[in-house]
């Protein structure tokens, strides 16, 4: 295998037509020229300089070689040159996958701090729900997933082979009409809403709130159900039903007609930024959790 110092050396020596001269230019001594030249030889398995009384010329391999070198070198500095400004975070990338309603709240404070401390980094958004954006992780369509999930709702090793930045514990609210009976209540139970018409969220939150209800000894009757939260917050405020909703996703919408209530028992749901071992070591990922982690404090 042809080795960059090598060709360093390789140039040096065709440059100033001696080992000794080479060896002055690179700062180091003539034998450690010659056993490079060596190494070299081998690795290209011909010989690339001939050696005549105090002269030292390129054969024809050697002249192939050096005019090669020149590109060869040129593109490694450049490419060092850029992987150095990645590591300093002066450029680089990440791509975040996030749920809508951490997308409305914790994405953009995290995005703006990063940005205000390393303007070179350039960061994508698309928006996933859970599972769909830890299998986009563990395909490796994004750097970093937002991602919740509920304390019933997962084995103990759905993320073992990820690294796990836990944000927050985002518990659940009631959503009732301004007008409901249960408006002005401070706390209800989730059973004194057992007779409602429910309004649910996405898939996962679905299932956990049958899950709740269930438990709480009814199956609500769902007769609206959608993955956009201020539909959730305006069929709500239109009269239509109840819900029961994380507080980050009410947080980003003005409940408009509807109440919020304290609903017991208490049901959270753990906010977590999720990466692969090997990319929590690059600059900008690392960055980016820290800042994700910054933001939920700050919620």
């Amino acid at each position: 295998m042809i080795e960059a110092r090598h060709l360093r050396v390789l140039r040096a020596v065709a440059a100033t037509g001696s080992f000794s001269a080479a060896a002055r230019e690179l700062g180091c001594t003539q034998p450690a020229v010659s056993q490079q030249m060596k190494a070299l030889e081998a690795s290209a398995g011909t010989p690339l300089l001939v050696r005549t009384g105090r002269e030292t010329r390129l054969t024809q391999a050697g002249e192939v070689l050096v005019r090669h070198a020149a590109g060869i070198l040129a593109g490694l500095t450049a490419a060092e040159e850029e992987v150095a400004a990645i590591a300093g975070l002066r450029a680089g990338r990440v791509r975040l996958v996030s749920f809508p309603s951490g997308s409305s709240t914790l994405v953009p404070t995290a995005l703006a701090a990063l940005r205000a401390a390393h303007p070179g980094t350039r960061v994508s958004l698309v928006e996933a729900e859970p599972p769909r954006s830890v299998e986009m992780l563990r395909d490796g369509d994004c750097d970093v997933a937002l991602a919740f999930r509920y304390g019933a709702g997962h084995t103990a090793a759905e993320w073992d082979d990820l690294v796990v930045r836990p944000l927050l514990a985002d518990r659940l609210v009631g959503l009732v009409p301004e007008g409901h009976r249960l408006a002005d209540a401070g706390s209800v139970e989730i059973a004194e809403l057992a007779g409602e018409s429910w309004i649910a969220g996405c898939p996962r939150c679905r299932r956990q709130l049958v899950d709740v209800c269930e438990e709480a000894g009814f199956v609500p009757r769902i007769d609206f159900a959608t993955d956009d939260y201020p539909a959730v917050v305006g069929l709500v405020g239109a009269g239509l039903g109840v819900a029961v909703l994380p507080e980050l996703a009410i947080e980003s919408v003005r409940p408009k007609g509807a109440r919020t209530v304290t609903v017991e028992p208490a049901v959270e749901r753990e906010i977590v930024a999720l990466t692969l071992p090997d990319l929590a070591q690059v600059p900008t990922v690392a960055a980016t959790l820290d800042e994700l982690s910054r933001a939920a404090t700050r919620a």
